[in-house]
């Protein structure tokens, strides 16, 4: 196996699939594993947003064989000409994925992409380390936290989680095209800027578990791993709203090794090999079959199954309006300045 961080231009050839994935989000040892039964080797390069992969693809990056974006962005960069369709139907291993992943609002059909994980996007704290030991399940510990609280708290480097929480917060539209949400949304950020360490998205994990802040906003798979180590942690599923994303392999246009693109998808779907990827994450995945080769720590973990009565709390991604996506940018680069 070959596993690199760095440009995976000039690397390519008929044995090498390029990967450019989120950093720290699938097993080493399964693609060891990947090379083992198939000869096929892989290059690995990571990034720690959507943007910066979008913004890398559309300066003109290539070489990459499979990309990994959330669900709104898969149709930004159909849009933008940036896929190779592939029908992910003539997979072999395309009929294990669950009906209700086979056909989302982001990719009909399935022309583009295959479903890698899914989960939720909210916050956790160390209930040691807060008063009383613990919080309200809402986003107001996160934005308005104790003042005990204050320089010990991240948020993700993340232009929508960001906005889709304040969003939350005040009972607004996450696709709102009115500018004066947009201000509300800014100021309940700029507000809150003051008492945070940091924006990072890279190292949620390590940060809580090395107690440099007591709160960050964070993924709940990786709160899951989190609480592996410091089973203090809490992850809230706030009553405002929670946002909800799937995360996608796709084919970028022009990938050198299509075909050994294609051929990792559909291995990768097979019930034993993506469970060991939700193994490892800490998320589900949308492969029927795959539950009975996944740690019983996953189910038992409510950061990772979340409890029937949050259900009327998830917030599905939607697809908003270029409108919305403009002031959604113009607020967090107002914010990050």
């Amino acid at each position: 196996m070959v596993v690199a961080l760095g440009a995976a231009s000039g690397a390519a050839h008929a044995d090498t699939v390029n990967f450019y994935n989120w950093s720290n989000y699938f097993p080493p040892e399964l693609l060891k594993k990947f090379e083992q039964e198939t000869g096929t080797s892989v290059v690995l390069d990571v990034y720690d947003s959507n943007e910066t992969m979008l913004a890398k693809l559309q300066a003109g990056a290539s070489g990459y064989d499979i990309v990994v974006p959330s669900d709104y962005m898969v149709p930004v960069m159909i849009e933008a000409d940036l896929l190779e369709p592939f029908d992910a139907s003539t997979l072999e291993s395309f009929a294990n994925i669950q009906t209700s992943f086979a056909d989302p609002w982001f990719d009909p059909g399935r022309k583009y992409s295959v479903p890698y994980m899914w989960g939720t996007t909210g916050f956790s704290y160390d209930s040691e380390r807060v008063p009383g030991g613990k919080l309200e399940e809402s986003w107001k510990s996160f934005f308005e936290p104790p003042a005990e609280l204050n320089g010990q708290v991240a948020a993700l480097n993340d232009e929508i989680e960001l906005w889709n929480a304040a969003a939350f917060y005040l009972g607004l539209d996450q696709c709102s095209e009115s500018t004066e949400d947009a201000q509300k949304i800014l100021a309940v950020l700029e507000k809150q800027k003051p008492v945070l360490a940091m924006y990072q998205s890279d190292g949620t994990i390590e940060r809580m578990i090395a107690k440099e802040v007591i709160m960050h906003q964070q993924w709940n798979g990786a709160a899951h791993r989190t609480r592996e180590q410091l089973p203090s942690l809490v992850y809230v599923y706030p009553k405002e709203g929670i946002s909800m994303w799937q995360d996608n392999f796709v084919i970028p246009k022009g990938a050198p090794n299509k075909e050994g693109a294609k051929k990792f998808l559909a291995w990768v779907m097979k019930p034993e090999n993506i469970a060991q990827a939700s193994n490892f994450t800490g998320y589900n995945n949308a492969i029927e079959g795959s539950a009975e080769f996944m740690d019983e720590a996953l189910s038992s973990d409510p950061a990772v199954v979340m409890p029937n009565e949050y259900a009327d709390r998830l917030r599905p991604a939607r697809d908003c309006s270029e409108k919305t996506r403009e002031l959604r940018n113009r607020v967090f680069t107002r914010l990050k300045k």
